[in-house]
């Protein structure tokens, strides 16, 4: 996923921010320079893109399995080693006899050939036996709460059973839930639920399958889920799908990233391995060294996207891993095209096609709406050269069966024009603030760009606040040329918090087991992607202030108007307004401000909200009026004009 590349009423709605870390602040007592910003209302230069703010996302940081993914059980399968079992221990006590291992020659499904083995030579109703599973960095537990769950499981005696499923804490070895599964024969599903009481929410718990007596049994796919957001099955973690929410999204770019490629080609994101009952899912190796439950794949993804209302952009596998292997075009390629080809049938076609039927057997009879593809991801690393060929087979394909799909490019393209190109940014404030007129004179008769990856990295695991007034200079930039930035999306998106939970630092959302808190830049975003018109706006600033970036949007629907202000100097800007091409102006607005003592403060999962926007009211507004920018702040604005 990730290079670093150093490359009417009218509502007007202000974003202004500053500065940057290791700035000196100058004294209150020191009077700001005055900047001037004239708006022409009356001129709309061109269309901001519909699409522009949007999400990426992939498996790494633990994302999904241990992120947005609602299960609770780490390693369910069993395939996270080779050897052992990785977070799974015996349970035993007094009098108690009992081992497990990983078997090899037998599970549940052709697809998840392999099992835990338990074996319990001695055990009683007083000195259970069995296996436990210590979940992500623990398992949440809330009062009161419903838990569903399921397991495969076999035994070689039909008077093996039952299995008593439980949740017990760490600390006090108290049994919080509890639920009896009798367990005979061959390999079977077996499903039960788990009711909390009233014990104080907690995250050092773990999973206990347990039996009363002598036997050996085998267990695979075990699976825990709490409540999740709007109570889908398989579902998703609901905080974390709020934050998201607050958003407003227009997009998600799916699966990834080094996600989509792997490391090898038989470790790519293989999407018809990821449909269907979860136990014909054979999960597979993830490039960020930990191994994926593919619980979340491709219809979840694409329910994903129907949840929070955005259109998938999906990206296919097109030939390149990231271990240098690729597949030359021409027909070496097109096994690789054809499956692309049929993963877009699986979300667009109606249930007459093949996919489109799989899809609504799958549960979702209706398709989805998508207006983009990407082929591929970040193929300027492939050293062989072969993309050119590569894309333009996928395009010239993709075309003939969907002309309507916009086909996205990750690199420029020299023998032909793409439609898209996707261009990522991985970079700090100053080299941001350095580069915000990076697309103002690119050729608007060329591709129109997807800024696919960007954020600006200071701060660990979340960004500070210095890394939100890098992130807002560069919207700015983006905004302002909207008609040419189709699409933009920050990158990562989630951050497990927990050691060993983060592959890659400056991170937007983070999360440990129970809570999740915005990064100052996630509460930059929401505040960008909240308030933003359809028509980007004349305007000139004029003055002296290094590192003052702005741009001005409006909604033609209703003539809100959006200006964004970016204040990376350390000390206050004095802002003179004025604006032509309207009558009046009311003189109450409404103001939200985002701010920080200094540029290195942040927030964290045990200070969740030490910076979050503030709103409040503007008194002094006009057509022509003063307005002092505070020093580290990002500021929105309402002004009601006619």
């Amino acid at each position: 996923m990730i290079v670093l590349k150093v490359q009417q009423s009218i509502t007007l709605i202000v974003l202004a921010v500053a500065t940057v870390a290791g700035v000196a602040q100058v004294p209150a007592s020191q009077s700001p320079a005055t900047l001037t910003l004239a708006i022409h209302a009356h001129e709309a230069k061109a269309k901001v893109s519909p699409m522009l703010y949007g999400l990426m996302t992939e498996e790494i940081n633990f994302s999904y399995d241990g992120g947005l993914y609602g299960e609770l059980v780490r390693n369910r399968t069993f395939q996270d080693h080779a050897s052992r079992a990785e977070h799974w221990f015996v349970h035993e006590g007094w009098g108690v006899d009992a081992s497990i291992k990983l078997d090899r020659t037998t599970g549940p499904s052709e697809a998840l050939s392999l099992s835990v083995q338990l074996v319990v030579k001695a055990a009683s109703a007083k000195g259970m036996a069995g296996l436990e599973n210590e979940g992500f960095w623990g398992i949440p537990i809330r009062p009161k709460t419903k838990y569903t769950g399921s397991f495969y499981a076999k035994a070689d005696d039909a008077a093996s059973g039952p299995v008593t499923v439980s949740l017990v804490n760490d600390q006090t070895g108290r049994v919080l839930a509890a639920s009896t599964v009798p367990v005979a024969g061959a390999w079977k599903q077996y499903k039960f639920t788990l009711l909390s009481g009233s014990d104080a929410t907690s995250a050092n718990n773990r999973l206990r399958l347990s039996v009363a007596k002598p036997g050996t049994l085998w267990f695979s796919l075990i699976s825990l889920f709490p409540p999740t957001y709007k109570g889908r099955v398989n579902g998703n973690r609901p905080d974390l799908m709020e934050k998201m929410a607050e958003m407003k999204p227009n997009f998600l770019r799916f699966p990834g990233g080094n996600y989509l490629e792997g490391d090898h080609i038989n470790e790519r994101f293989e999407w018809k391995k990821t449909i269907g009952h979860l136990v014909d899912r054979p999960t597979h190796p993830s490039p960020w060294r930990y191994h994926s439950s593919d619980g979340l794949g491709l219809l979840e993804f694409l329910e994903w996207c129907e949840d929070l209302k955005m259109q998938p952009l999906l990206a296919v596998y097109a030939g390149y891993s990231m271990k240098q292997e690729y597949v030359k075009p021409g027909p070496d390629l097109e096994p690789y095209l054809q499956d692309a080809l049929e993963e877009i049938e699986y979300v667009t076609g109606s249930t007459d096609t093949k996919w489109g039927a799989q899809r609504a057997k799958d549960g979702h009879p209706a398709p989805f709406k998508m207006a983009y593809v990407e082929v591929g991801n970040e193929d300027w690393f492939d050293k062989s050269g072969s993309y050119e060929g590569r894309y333009a087979q996928y395009y010239k394909a993709i075309k003939a069966k969907y002309p309507e799909l916009q086909v996205i490019a990750t690199m420029p393209i020299k023998e032909m024009k793409a439609d898209v190109v996707d261009d990522h940014f991985y970079r700090s404030a100053k080299q941001f603030y350095e580069d915000v007129h990076h697309y103002d004179a690119i050729d608007r008769n060329g591709p129109k760009i997807f800024v696919g990856e960007w954020a600006t990295r200071e701060g660990s695991p979340t960004p500070n606040f210095a890394s939100a007034l890098g992130d807002a200079a560069w919207m700015t930039s983006m905004e302002r040329n909207s008609d040419l930035v189709v699409m933009a999306s920050y990158a990562p998106l989630l951050v497990n918090v927990n050691p060993g939970g983060m592959q890659w630092e400056s991170d937007l959302i983070g999360y440990d087991a129970l809570t999740s808190y915005g990064s100052p830049s996630y509460y930059a975003q929401v505040m960008f992607g909240s308030h933003i018109g359809d028509q980007i706006l004349g305007a000139e600033l004029t003055g002296s202030a290094p590192r003052f970036f702005y741009s001005v949007t409006r909604g033609s629907a209703n003539g809100t108007i959006y200006l964004k202000l970016v204040n990376a100097n350390p000390e206050a800007q004095t802002l003179s307004l004025k604006l032509d091409g309207v009558k009046s102006v009311e003189k109450n607005a409404k103001l939200i401000s985002l701010s920080a003592k200094t540029p290195a403060a942040t927030n964290t999962i045990t200070t969740p909200t030490a910076i979050i926007p503030v709103d409040g009211t503007i008194t002094n507004a006009a057509a022509s009026f003063t307005q002092v920018v505070p020093a580290y702040t990002i500021q929105v604005i309402e002004l009601k004009t006619k």
